[in-house]
């Protein structure tokens, strides 16, 4: 009997988790759920992000390390960055003119902007959420860059916020380790090699738990929902915004067709259990090490182009947060009655773009990011809290939407870097037993 691939697993244990949440809903099981279901999400997502930082490091300093010629790294660096700011930009467009066509924002009744604003415009989440973006605002040009550098090594892997810190200091000792020559670097490279293969082998091990942890994190978010009949009023954005999205999707099969002349239905298949978690998780940094996973040892990007192009991608790549905060910042301005110049709109286009570079891949990030861009177009102070609050009660689900995006884009970015310097190749899948024979 064939087993069931991964991708099915999960997907029953998603329909599952929705089915239960909704019947813990009607049966009054909010308090069961929070109690005994959702810490196995939880559970599941730390572990996911504890070994992000350990399969960064290795991978990216194996990666560099096994160069022979570094010149090879800086054409990766280059095309990696140009392609990120180029699929960005096409987000942010499709959002943007989407919002504009469909005009969602007119079709919000005042009552409804007062019950939102009622419910949502003192939340302590919405009010962080500003408090965050002002200190953002206020900060230097080149804070971004001081940002990247870290005076203390073991502060930055100690923290899942600081990946671009990590990713500089990886990149730093992988250099240092190819100018050392091969015969002295050998013992410090044996080691990340062997770190890189155990952190992987971890990966195979957490995702054996993927079904059921994904059944827990989709009835926590079911049971903790909304107002129905607000998610209701909010129905024609959230769909303007999805659009958007599946859009993007098919712009990323386009480009592996393409540019790599893979099947774009080959490939959603093998990312679709990242793209799963991605949409379970809502966090881009909780989902890297499977991305990583699935891109090398099933579609055949090679070390050296995956662990420098998913890690900077998890940090800086964010389509499906920029195309969302397009429709979102255009939405809030209709439904408000507001106007906005075709110069505004391309004020948002900036602004989106150089928000997403260094903004946390975690859950909610866009929210603040979204403050910026309604700053940098001449929202009023004391709109904000309104604004945010007619956009809140959907952010979640939306937010699984646009992270299985990011996910997405990051895994075809790889795969058309790999393939313009000649890294990408065939797969060759690992299993978790693959060696257990040898210590059973």
């Amino acid at each position: 009997m064939k087993k069931l691939a991964l991708h099915w697993k999960i997907l029953i244990g998603m329909l599952l988790g929705l089915i239960f949440g909704f019947i813990m809903l009607q049966v009054g099981g909010r308090a069961f759920t929070e109690d005994w279901i959702k810490p196995i999400g939880s559970i599941f997502v730390k572990l996911l992000k504890l070994i992000a930082i350990p399969l960064i490091l290795a991978s990216l300093i194996k990666g560099i390390s096994d160069l022979k010629d570094i010149s090879k790294f800086k054409n990766i660096g280059i095309r990696t960055i140009g392609i990120y700011i180029v699929t960005t930009v096409i987000a942010i467009s499709i959002g943007l003119a989407l919002v504009n066509i469909m005009q969602p924002g007119d079709g919000v009744s005042e009552e409804t902007i007062a019950k939102l604003t009622e419910t949502y415009s003192e939340n302590s989440s919405v009010k962080a959420k500003i408090a965050e973006a002002s200190k953002q605002k206020d900060s230097g040009p080149l804070q971004f860059l001081e940002d990247m550098v870290p005076d203390n090594a073991f502060l930055a892997l100690s923290d899942n916020r600081l990946m671009l810190q990590v990713i500089f200091f990886a990149i730093f000792l992988g250099i240092s380790l190819l100018l050392i020559g091969e015969k002295r670097a050998a013992p410090l490279k044996s080691f990340f090699d062997s770190l890189n293969d155990v952190v992987l082998k971890m990966v195979d091990l957490i995702m054996l738990t993927a079904p059921i942890a994904v059944f827990a994190l989709l009835a926590n978010v079911v049971v903790s929902s909304d107002d129905p009949d607000i998610l209701f009023a909010l129905l024609k954005y959230a769909g303007v915004v999805v659009l958007g999205l599946v859009l993007m999707i098919v712009i990323y099969c386009v480009f592996v067709a393409t540019f790599t002349k893979k099947n774009p239905f080959w490939f959603l298949k093998e990312i679709s259990p990242a793209q799963l978690l991605a949409f379970s998780t809502s966090s881009s940094a909780a989902t890297l090490p499977v991305t990583m996973e699935r891109v090398e040892e099933h579609i055949g990007v090679d070390k050296e182009v995956s662990s420098f192009v998913l890690p900077v991608g998890a940090t800086i790549n964010m389509d499906g947060t920029s195309l969302y905060q397009a429709v979102a910042a255009v939405f809030i301005f209709q439904a408000l009655g507001l106007d906005l110049t075709f110069s505004d709109q391309i004020t948002i286009v900036l602004t989106a773009l150089l928000a997403s570079i260094g903004s946390a891949a975690v859950p909610g990030a866009g929210m603040v990011m979204l403050v910026i861009v309604l700053e940098s177009v001449g929202l009023p102070p004391e709109l904000l809290p309104i604004g945010l609050a007619l956009i809140f009660a959907v952010d979640r689900p939306l937010d699984m939407c646009r992270t299985v995006v990011n996910v997405t884009g990051d895994a075809t970015v790889s795969m058309v870097v790999a393939k313009s310097v000649g890294k990408l190749g065939e797969p060759k899948v690992k299993n978790w037993d693959d060696n257990y024979e040898e210590v059973k």
